[in-house]
């Protein structure tokens, strides 16, 4: 799996390095709001009904296009710091992907190897999970779609 990642972000082998580094938990959270920071601002005609995902008790958008190759490009924004972080997180680890590789990565472990399910709201954890989701059932359905 390649390192680099869309939108400036650093790709997810970075992140989870320098999660590593970070003991404390507010540390983390920082790191993770900055995360968010460093996605592109998502355009207001992209924050339409069919990109918000459902089950996220903030307001989340993720937007999936498809690239040559195929790969899926995913941008995403939220209205919530913390969980704009966890969409820069799911962007670093499957934009530029495959749909075989989406569907192969997994996204809980990474979550779990971040300590992000011990330390965030069960909510986020659920709205982490429903993002997931979204991106999966995106890149079932380019395997699907006819060639």
């Amino acid at each position: 799996m390649s390192d680099a990642a869309p939108d400036g972000l650093p790709g997810i082998e970075e992140i989870i390095e320098n999660f590593a580094l970070l003991e404390e938990w507010e540390d983390r959270y920082r790191y993770l709001i900055e995360l968010g920071r460093t996605l592109a601002p998502m355009a207001e005609a992209v924050r339409r009904p069919e990109n918000k995902v459902p089950g996220c008790v903030s307001q989340v958008w993720l937007a999936i296009s498809l690239a040559p190759g195929p790969v899926l490009m995913v941008t995403g924004d939220s209205d919530a710091q913390i969980v704009r972080g966890l969409v820069a997180v799911l962007v670093a680890l499957v934009s530029g992907r495959s749909p075989q590789a989406i569907l192969a990565a997994d996204p809980a472990a990474v979550f779990e190897r971040l300590g992000l399910e011990a330390h965030l709201t069960p909510q986020r954890s659920n709205g982490f999970r429903s993002m997931v989701a979204r991106v999966r059932a995106d890149a079932r359905a380019v395997l699907a779609a006819p060639v």
